[in-house]
């Protein structure tokens, strides 16, 4: 029973946390809608973060906590490079220029990156001729087809007055066609980077074993970076502001549940089941903050965000399935008929031969 929990824990993590990152998407697209500037927001997001997890990073694992190298810190500065500033960074940019569902439907672009980046590094590896890895590949085909079906292509408006509160109206973002293709463009450029955070983080969790310790010391590095960058750009102390409003609360949720608890569980996860199977995940995300999006933010949803949908689910399914297939060792040959019978004639003769030898050697001993 504890067996078969474990096997299903990762798919049960991986679940829960595209829940939170869907209210990251409409937390931080009300936030920047009302004028909060977006290197504070990531600012406050990952001091929060870093002050939630450190207690407990120092003391839990105060026993296995590894000495931190140089190579190690390095490798921190750019995870805190990757994902805090250029991600972060150019994702809340591109989701000012479009809107909160479009960006999540961009960012299943992830998986295909992350497998790409993978196979450069040497972490995944593909044998086309084995079912596991036809898997892996349709899926990702599967997956960044489907995004990029909701990305161009919208088709008929889906009536979703039922899911629409009455005093919401249906809202669309900036058409302009300019700030949509500068919108998609800086979507993309977060997307590579949160790819290579991904790649990077779990090459680094392998020299550095402490995954709290790891997410906090991240958070911490994303903190200062970024803390250059927003004092350079925001210098009216009205900008760093924050009240009883979604000011406060976006920067403590995103702060506790997208970037530490975030970090911490993809740690561990990352360390059973690698950053393909994590990123796997992220067309789920899309469809929850397209729901959120239609009856919070008063979104429109059309036809092409439902095929999409469908591409995208299915092509989450199999690469999962190729990534559950890894965990299982390596795929047996198959066997035709034709091998068969050359194994079993081939098994004869060594067996008459054995005997031969046999024979010959007692004849040889009575002699």
């Amino acid at each position: 029973m504890g067996s078969s929990f474990d096997n299903y824990k990762p798919f049960l993590l991986m679940v829960f946390l595209q829940f939170g990152s869907a209210g990251n998407y409409i937390l931080s697209t009300i936030s920047l809608g009302s004028g909060m500037n977006r290197y504070v927001l990531i600012v406050y997001r990952n001091a929060t973060a870093a002050l939630v997890l450190a207690p407990f990073a120092i003391l839990l694992e105060r026993k296995i906590r590894p000495k931190l190298t140089l190579p190690i810190f390095l490798q921190i500065m750019a995870l805190g490079f990757l994902e805090p500033i250029i991600d972060q960074g150019f994702t809340y940019l591109g989701m000012k220029y479009t809107s909160a569902s479009f960006t999540s439907a961009i960012m299943n672009a992830v998986p295909s990156i992350t497998f790409v980046i993978a196979l450069i590094c040497r972490l995944e590896r593909v044998n086309i001729k084995e079912v596991r890895s036809q898997a892996k590949v349709i899926g990702t085909l599967f997956t960044l087809g489907g995004a990029l079906l909701m990305a161009m292509y919208k088709g008929p408006v889906i009536n979703t007055e039922w899911l629409r509160p009455t005093h919401h109206q249906a809202t669309e973002a900036a058409s302009d066609g300019s700030h949509w293709l500068l919108g998609t463009l800086l979507i993309l450029l977060g997307c590579i980077a949160w790819s290579a955070f991904y790649v990077l983080q779990s090459i680094t969790i392998k020299k550095y074993p402490a995954e709290m310790s790891l997410s906090s010391l991240i958070c911490l590095a994303g903190t200062v970076q970024s803390l250059v960058i927003a004092l350079f750009l925001e210098r009216n102390s009205h900008g760093w502001a924050v009240g009883w409003d979604s000011r406060l609360f976006t920067p403590l949720y995103t702060g506790i549940v997208t970037s530490g608890v975030t970090y911490y569980v993809q740690g561990i996860v990352m360390k059973k089941r690698g950053p393909v199977f994590v990123t796997a995940f992220n067309p789920l995300c899309m469809i929850i903050v397209t729901v959120l999006g239609v009856s919070l933010l008063g979104e429109t949803l059309n036809l092409g965000s439902i095929l999409g949908g469908i591409l995208i689910a299915i092509g989450l399914y199999s690469v999962v399935w190729g990534k559950s297939k890894d965990y299982l060792g390596p795929e047996l040959p198959v066997v035709t008929d034709e091998k068969k019978n050359y194994i079993q004639d081939v098994t004869t003769t060594q067996i008459e031969a054995a005997n031969l030898n046999n024979n010959s050697s007692t004849n040889n001993g009575e002699m």
